[in-house]
C-alpha cells in the first residue's frame, strides 16, 4: 500500500535552510556550480552544523514521539542538489537523529511542481525564488535568512514549539492592506470598521493554520506541543474583524497582539516564538536578532524565472 501524506503535517525544508551551508554556499556562487559539487563529494564524511533552521525541524519531528501522534509530521528535503552530491546531507540527517527519509533531489530544476506533489503545507528555503514559486502555487511558504547563523540556536531543547504569524498578507489575504498602503491609516480603519462583520479572505497561511488548530485540538491547552500567536500591527478599530474572522474559520490562535505599530521584534522575544511568518523585511529583519523569522512574498501572477539557484 502506498504511503499516504493526507492528514500529516507536511514539512518542506532546503538543505541551507537545515544545516550552515554558508561556506559551500560561497564557494558556489564564487566558483560555481562544478567546485561546490566537487567540495561536496570530497567532504561528503564531514557532518555539516545545524542550521537556523535545525531546531524547529527537530522539535517538529518530536510531535511524531508524543503517542497517538507517530507520523503525523513528515519532513522531506527539498534540495536543488544532484543526487551525487546529497550524500553529506543525508549522512549529517543520521548524524543527528533526525527521522527525516524522504528527499527531492532536483539538479537545479524548480522545486514548485514536487512541493504540490507532496502534498506540502510548509516550505521553508533560502531562495526566494523557490519561495515565492511555492506562494504562487498557494504553498505556505518562508524565505529563512541563512547568512549568518544565529545565536538563538543554542538555546535548551523546544518543549512547546511556539510559532508566530503576522496577520495582512500572511494569515489573511492582502486586501485590507492594499487599502493602507494606497489610501493611508484613517480609510483603513474605516474599511475594517465597516467590514466587521465580513471574515477575511484567507492568506497564504491559513490552510498551515487550519493544520496546527487540528493538531492542537487533540490536546488539552496547556498540553499542546504547539501554541500559536498572532503579532499584528493593527489595533483597534481594526482588531474585531480579525476575532470574527478567526471565529469563522472555526481556528485556534493562543495570543494576539495588536501592536498599532509598536515594534514587533520585543514581542516575539517575550512570546519566545521559534519562527515568525510576517511579509514585509522590516519587521523580520530586526525579529531575526532574536528569533527565527522568515519573510513570506507577495503572491504574483506569473511566476518569476530565477536563473541561478542556490543549492
Amino acid at each position: 500500500m502506498a504511503y499516504n501524506l493526507e492528514n500529516r503535517l507536511v514539512i518542506g525544508v532546503s538543505s541551507r535552510a537545515l544545516f550552515d551551508l554558508t561556506a559551500e554556499n560561497e564557494i558556489f556562487h564564487t566558483q560555481g556550480v562544478e567546485a561546490y559539487c566537487r567540495y561536496q563529494v570530497e567532504h561528503e564524511k564531514d557532518f555539516l552544523a545545524p542550521g537556523n533552521g535545525f531546531r524547529l525541524i527537530e522539535a517538529l519531528l518530536n510531535i511524531n514521539k508524543i503517542p497517538g501522534q507517530e507520523g503525523r509530521v513528515e519532513v522531506i528535503i527539498m534540495s536543488h542538489n544532484s543526487p551525487d552530491t546529497s550524500l553529506r546531507v543525508f549522512n549529517s540527517i543520521a548524524h543527528y537523529g533526525l527521522d527525516i527519509s524522504r528527499a527531492v533531489l532536483a539538479s537545479g530544476a524548480s522545486l514548485a511542481p514536487y512541493l504540490e506533489a507532496f502534498h506540502t503545507d510548509l516550505y521553508l528555503s533560502a531562495d526566494e525564488g523557490d519561495v515565492q514559486a511555492a506562494i504562487d502555487c498557494g504553498i505556505a511558504a518562508g524565505i529563512i535568512c541563512c547568512d549568518e547563523i544565529r545565536s538563538y540556536q543554542d538555546r535548551e531543547e523546544i518543549t512547546q514549539i511556539r510559532i508566530a504569524f503576522d496577520g495582512d498578507a500572511v494569515l489573511f489575504s492582502d486586501e485590507s492592506e492594499q487599502i493602507f498602503r494606497e489610501k493611508g491609516l484613517e480609510a483603513f480603519e474605516e474599511n475594517e470598521r465597516l467590514q466587521a462583520e465580513n471574515p477575511l479572505k484567507q492568506g497564504p497561511f491559513a490552510k498551515f493554520l487550519k493544520t496546527i488548530s487540528d493538531i492542537q485540538s487533540e490536546f488539552p491547552p496547556e498540553q499542546a506541543p504547539i501554541r500559536t500567536a498572532l503579532v499584528t500591527a493593527r489595533s483597534a478599530p481594526a482588531h474585531e474583524r480579525v476575532i470574527r474572522t478567526l471565529r469563522a474559520w472555526n481556528v485556534r490562535i493562543d495570543e494576539a497582539f495588536f501592536l498599532g505599530g509598536v515594534t514587533k521584534r520585543n514581542v516575539l522575544k517575550a512570546f519566545g516564538a521559534h519562527i515568525f511568518f510576517d511579509d514585509q523585511a522590516v519587521h523580520t529583519t530586526p525579529a531575526s536578532e532574536v528569533v527565527l523569522a522568515a519573510r513570506v512574498p507577495y503572491k504574483q501572477q506569473n511566476n518569476r524565472q530565477v536563473n541561478k539557484r542556490d543549492p
